[in-house]
């Protein structure tokens, strides 16, 4: 075993323990959801009630509450008299007689995700509806912001997999990376999506749990209002750590391969990569389910392994392979595919471990929509290990080859299509991830 595999066996091995030192979260349960109304929805009454009770699976900020009439107006909310902190009452408007219909949203206190639904009552005759309140529906964010948030989401993961899987090639694979100007470009390119995307993901998760618009992630109040709540705080908290990855990435820069040797540098490496890969997961969905704690760990050891992966095969298929150098591809090559192996074997372990946390049965992977989306990136996963296996055969069947006639470039260019098939469907797995995200778990 090679000093390289072993140093990313040590690293994945002891993320769970490093995990546990930093504090890992207390228990989490699914989205925020309405477990009762009263009165409940579709009551036939003779008098229109004063007020309505709604009760939830837990406890909510009356902040993050909001119920609307049918013409959009905001009804007053307050604790229920006597209620815990899961139970609200809503002050209703005056209605003699037809149809009292409500809608209602609440923001998840942990990952600001937003629920919601309707209720209608019907008081004394029921008279005609109105074509407002006939097709009126709960409500939902517009279809442009989550497009927005998934492709913010999309962009944050890919920065996170080019800059932490760079920044580890480069120390355990290829110290003189760090003076090659393709290699560098990667990082800088990683680092400067990697902060907007995380400051943009701010204004549209606001909106997005508001049940907004667009318009709405731009504005202050949005930013200001998501940074109270413990979502906002997370990603503030991210963006943070990227700023300090520019301090990292600066003295890598600026040092070369001698910096990316230095002790000194390499804790603070790592910290900043701990630091980007725990506040990532702490937006997900992996501290849901029976299990919270082993579920952020798995998540950690996920995104640590398809970070090692992703950002090591974009550097050797950018950087590394179109020099064609023989001392680097006897050297280089055989490194990655060993590290790659060990990197799979964390995603799919951990993989396994976020499925059954988050999912929880094979009904609900087959018949949930969350559940369909795991399934087809895992299908697309199975795509890239193909792509994957056929890189690693030619390794180990064509490398002394290619070294042997010196980088030739029709030895290497099938070992390059293997590599460049590979990291385009890594980027579907990406996407697919994203809309995991803002999707509700199969759970």
């Amino acid at each position: 075993m090679t000093t390289t595999v072993r140093r990313a066996l040590l690293l994945l091995l002891l993320t769970p323990l490093l995990y546990v030192l930093a504090g890992a979260p207390q228990a989490a349960f699914a989205h925020t959801e309405l477990v009762s109304s009263s009165p409940k929805d579709g009551a036939d009454l003779a008098k229109a009630p004063g007020h309505l009770t709604l009760t939830f699976d837990e406890a909510v900020d009356l902040a993050d509450v909001r119920v609307l009439t049918v013409g959009g107006d905001r009804l007053p909310v307050s604790r229920a008299p006597g209620g815990g902190t899961d139970a609200v009452r809503v002050a209703l408007p005056a209605r003699e007689h037809g149809e009292l219909a409500v809608m209602w949203s609440v923001v998840d206190a942990e990952d600001g995700h937003a629920s919601s639904g309707r209720i209608a009552l019907t008081i004394g005759a029921p008279a005609a509806k109105t074509g407002g309140e006939a097709a009126a529906s709960a409500p939902a964010p517009s279809p442009s912001l989550r497009k927005a948030l998934v492709a913010a989401r999309w962009a944050g993961y890919l920065a996170l997999a080019l800059f932490v899987g760079g920044l580890a090639f480069v120390v355990l694979l290829w110290p003189r990376g760090a003076a090659e100007p393709r290699s560098r470009a990667l990082l800088v390119l990683a680092w400067t999506v990697g902060l907007p995307a995380t400051v943009a993901s701010i204004g549209l998760q606001g909106a997005y749990g508001t049940l907004g618009g667009l318009r709405d992630a731009l504005r202050p109040t949005t930013y200001a209002d998501l940074l109270a709540t413990e979502p906002g705080v997370v990603l503030a908290a991210r963006a943070l750590v990227w700023v300090l990855a520019a301090v990292v990435l600066g003295a890598l820069l600026q040092g070369g391969a001698r910096t990316s040797r230095s002790p000194g540098w390499r804790v603070g490496a790592l910290a900043v990569t701990f630091g980007l890969l725990r506040t990532t997961g702490m937006t997900g969905h992996s501290s849901e389910g029976p299990e919270p704690t082993w579920g952020a760990v798995a998540d950690f050891v996920h995104l640590l392994g398809a970070s090692l992966w992703i950002g090591g095969l974009a550097v050797l298929a950018l950087a590394v392979l179109p020099r064609r150098r023989v001392g680097e591809l006897a050297v280089v090559v055989p490194g990655y595919s060993r590290l790659a192996a060990v990197s799979v074997t964390g995603i799919v372990g951990a993989g396994l471990v976020l499925a059954w946390q988050v999912v929880g049965s094979y009904d609900a992977l087959l018949h949930t929509s969350y559940g369909q989306l795991l399934l087809l990136k895992t299908g697309v996963l199975g795509a890239v290990l193909l792509a994957a296996f056929a890189s690693r055969q030619w390794v180990r069947t064509r490398l002394d080859l290619a070294v042997l006639l010196r980088g030739d470039a029709a030895t290497v260019r099938p070992f390059g299509y293997s590599v460049a098939a590979e990291t385009g469907l890594v980027l579907v797995v990406l996407a697919v991830t994203s809309l995991l995200v803002t999707a509700d778990p199969g759970r």
